[in-house]
């Protein structure tokens, strides 16, 4: 609980962390889940899945389901197709893509038909009821091979498994290959790999025949571009789908975004039964069957000079998005489009990109968000034009890192980069690290025989996204016709209320997952009208009947820290401003003349004339007619914030795709034991520069969170497949994360460079390490391996796959990168 005397003592609450407001209710068991939800006559979804990675269905037999106890009704394809629409995609092509597979299943653990039952033990063993009768085709998962003359074809309409191409280009890219002192290629593989949320996917649905309102609570994230999305699939008006977020969600980590299918199935089962439907995925079909990022292949070549001054990239670049085009793809491809030549100067880039079917599990939004892939690929070919030039990694960096003074800067593919001081976080890393020191402990293991590795990698770290960029999928002549609709913004909005006895209530629209949304709600209005935080009740989660929302709501791309609070703030001011105007009313001075200051407003100079928020409050409920004149009673502000650098791609590509963006500098000390493969991480230093650091506490957690999910990517997580498209990771036997014991304690430190663009200078945090950490181990590894010639190229690096480099340079073989999973 925060401290009342402290507060009235008028020092600041942001920047410091209080205890979070959230934990109470959640540490003991008060927290408000889906599935603790309960309806009248609410009934329990199972759904039948594919057991083929690709099958014509050729029929669906439910009628022994039907005549078993307890089972109200089966929903299968031929009812989604009569029920429902293909939903929308971001790039127009003719794929037809529903919550349930219609007339062929296309990845192993697609939806075939959905059992509604008294209780879910009735509906699975309903489950094994249903007749399928499949006709098996061939299937292909390598996103490479999917784009092969002779490749099976997920989708007869389109002709073709690539769904998206764009070849771009920024700069004079065959200038400066031209004038090249050197240049380094090399080909790089970035696995299909999740989040792992502690709830599931969750969904309950209800339908109202009377007044044809489709009800639907759920633990979606965002954003609501989903709920558009979702109308056109119901065939039913905005105003009568319903969606409902309770205050607390389990995780989410950017898949929630991609629910909106399991959504939509389950509004279409409990109107075929008649009855409110829920479904809660058991892990299995979590793993198999929700969402994940996209498995990339990119050929890529640096051009610099002898002095290590990078000229320019070209690269061709494959993400495979799965069995179909599920939306927001192929944001996986150009969400990072603003920020695509990273921390460095380079000003040319030749960016050949093609988004691909395969049959897999279509992919969405994970944290870190086509970042993670653009890093991996980046910080390793810089890595590799250091060692051919025998300099450095941390100097080939400093030497074309943005320097301080080109803030703000603008990058040749259109990114507006707020704030930042590059360099000095890069600093920070080295000396946190001991770095020379670190360089001779390293030239004594070598001579020893150990395997000991030092990586670097230094980011950009994106944040708040501008629905803009998904427009980069489509040329600029298309984006210029009639019949294109433009597209921008990452606004959101906040309400701040205060009740007749000074009490303030706070609604916010971003569906928090655990981040501490409450608290720092609470730290910025206490901050703005001089008040305790314990004076502040934030109300959480949404419901679209009832607030204020816009499709660019929710929490992804970690929009909360800029556009959220600043919301937030904006509509404190509002509030703030109207108790100034009804104080000078009272106390007959100008505005100009009044403070806040310890929960009073007081005339500056003279403090004893002043007259408290709680008796202002009471004026505006209880005496109307006193209020200034024209004045509205009671007191209200709503603030929708948004921001000006959000505007859509211009005639030549280029876009700010990310409204601020933060930094990251990380070192990784590794060594490996080479009877084994297992790495050990001796040290890990990672310096951030997020802006005004709101609440230490609560972005210490995220980085560590952040830090961990990079580390699965790392080491750890691949949602594997075999040839066939048989899923090989369907539970977490197969399918590993990295516990607590794997986690190394972090050195953080924090560069603070405010950002222009948001009321509190903050930047986003939430994804950082996560784009960062894949790229700074595989170069760690690398390093610690290079004294064998083995190089690096693909993640996950577990232990068997990093013994067997190690065999393969003992037994003289040609420098390669592990094992063949697709």
């Amino acid at each position: 609980m925060a401290d009342r005397a402290t507060a009235l003592t008028g020092k600041k609450w942001v920047g410091r962390s209080i205890r979070r407001t959230e934990d109470k209710r959640l540490l003991t068991g008060k927290g408000q889940f889906l599935d603790d939800m309960k309806l009248p006559g609410m009934h329990h979804a199972a759904v039948l899945r594919s057991p083929y990675a690709h099958a014509v269905i050729k029929s669906v037999d439910p009628s022994e389901a039907l005549k078993m106890p307890g089972v109200r009704g089966v929903l299968t394809g031929e009812d989604v197709g009569r029920m429902s629409n293909p939903f929308p995609q971001a790039v127009d092509e003719p794929i037809d893509y529903y919550c349930i597979a219609v007339d062929r299943a296309r990845y192993v653990g697609e939806g075939v038909a959905v059992v509604i039952a008294e209780d879910r033990y009735l509906a699975e063993d309903a489950l094994q009821a249903i007749r399928v009768e499949y006709e098996p085709l061939p299937a292909v998962v390598d996103a490479e091979k999917a784009v092969e003359k002779d490749a099976p074809i997920l989708h007869s309409k389109l002709g073709t498994n690539i769904i998206n191409h764009r070849d771009l280009r920024y700069g004079d890219p065959d200038a400066a290959f031209a004038q090249a002192d050197v240049t380094v290629s090399a080909k790089f593989f970035f696995p299909k790999y999740s989040s792992t949320p502690m709830e599931t996917f969750a969904v309950i649905a209800q339908y109202e025949p009377v007044e044809d309102i489709i009800t639907i609570w759920s633990n979606f994230q965002g954003p609501f571009t989903m709920h558009p999305v979702s109308v056109a699939a119901l065939r039913i008006a905005e105003n009568r789908l319903r969606f409902i977020v309770p205050p607390d969600i389990g995780g989410a980590f950017g898949i929630k975004s991609s629910m909106f299918p399991q959504m939509v199935m389950t509004a279409l089962a409990a109107k075929k039964a008649g009855v409110p439907v829920k479904y809660i995925e058991d892990r299995m079909e979590h793993l198999m069957s929700s969402s994940s990022g996209t498995d990339r292949v990119t050929e890529i070549e640096v051009a610099a000079k002898k002095d290590g001054t990078i000229l320019g990239i070209r690269k061709k670049v494959l993400d495979n998005v799965g069995a179909y085009l599920r939306s927001p793809e192929p944001a996986c491809m150009y969400r990072s489009t603003g920020n695509q030549l990273g921390a460095y100067r380079t000003k040319n880039l030749a960016w050949d990109a093609y988004v691909v079917m395969t049959n897999k599990c279509p992919t969405g939004p994970n944290r870190g968000y086509g970042c993670q892939q653009l890093y991996f690929e980046t910080e390793r070919i810089v890595d590799m034009l250091a060692e051919k030039l025998m300099m450095d990694p941390a100097e080939i960096r400093r030497k074309n890192l943005i320097p301080k003074e080109e803030f703000p800067y603008t990058t040749p593919t259109g990114g507006f980069y707020d704030a930042g001081d590059y360099p000095a976080c890069l600093d920070l890393a080295l000396e946190k690290a001991e770095y020379r020191q670190l360089r001779q402990e390293q030239a004594k293991a070598r001579k020893e025989g150990r395997l000991f590795g030092i990586g670097l990698a230094t980011v950009v770290d994106p944040s708040v996204t501008n629905i803009g960029y998904i427009t980069v999928a489509y040329t600029p002549d298309y984006r210029a016709s009639e019949k294109f609709n433009p597209k921008s913004g990452s606004g959101e909005t906040a309400v701040v209320k205060m009740d007749p006895l000074g009490q303030v209530s706070v609604i916010i629209n971003t569906v928090p997952e655990g981040q501490g949304h409450e608290t720092v709600v609470q730290q910025i209005v206490a901050d703005e009208l001089s008040i305790s935080p314990d004076d502040v009740r934030v109300v959480s989660g949404i419901d679209t009947f009832t607030r204020f929302w816009s499709i660019t709501t929710g929490t992804y791309s970690s929009r909360f820290a800029s556009v959220g609070t600043s919301a937030v703030a904006m509509a404190a001011r509002r509030v703030k401003e109207k108790l100034f105007k009804i104080a000078s009313h009272r106390l007959e001075v100008d505005v100009d003349d009044l403070e806040l200051e310890n929960g009073a407003v007081r005339v500056k100079g003279a403090p004893d004339r002043k007259i408290t928020i709680r008796r202002l409050a009471g004026l505006a409920h209880w005496n109307q007619g006193d209020l200034p004149q024209g004045m509205e009673p009671t007191i209200y502000a709503s603030y929708t914030y948004n921001f000006p650098v959000s505007k859509p791609p211009d005639e030549a590509d280029r876009v700010d795709s990310s409204a601020t963006y933060s930094f990251i500098a990380d070192l990784a000390c590794v060594e490996i034991d080479p009877e084994t493969g297992q790495v050990e991480i001796k040290k890990y230093i990672t310096v951030h520069d997020c802006g005004t650091v709101i609440h230490p506490k609560i972005v210490e957690g995220q980085i560590y969170g952040s830090f961990t999910h990079g580390l699965g990517g790392a080491f750890y997580e691949e949602m594997a497949y075999d040839q066939d498209g048989q899923y090989l990771a369907g539970s977490f036997a197969d399918y590993t994360c990295p516990s607590a014991i794997e986690v190394p304690e972090l050195d953080i430190g924090h560069i603070e460079t405010p950002s222009p663009l948001t009321v509190m200078g903050s930047k986003g945090c939430g994804e950082s390490c996560t784009m960062s950490v894949p790229a700074c181990l595989a170069n760690a590894v690398a390093d610690a391996l290079a004294p064998l010639g083995v190089s690096v190229n693909r993640l996950p690096l577990k232990p068997h796959d990093i013994w067997q480099l190690i065999q393969d340079a003992k037994s003289a073989s040609p420098t390669k990168s592990a094992r063949g999973r697709k």
